[in-house]
């Protein structure tokens, strides 16, 4: 649990630093920003945000 709290917050560094928006990330994966949100500050800890933040990790190629 510990370590994906890392991944989410390694994910929301890169956001940030990168100017990119909730709603930004929403649009490319065709989810609303909400969710996103729910997602990447743990509002929302399930299976499906797990593979979400992995997928960005992954398509942004972000390092931690």
């Amino acid at each position: 649990m510990a370590e994906f709290k890392i991944q989410r917050d390694v994910v929301l560094n890169y956001l940030k630093a990168n100017g990119l928006s909730y709603a930004d990330v929403g649009t490319a994966y065709k989810m609303p920003k909400q969710t996103v949100h729910d997602y990447l500050t743990g509002s929302k800890d399930t299976p499906k945000a797990r593979q979400f933040v992995q997928v960005l990790i992954r398509d942004y190629g972000i390092r931690g």
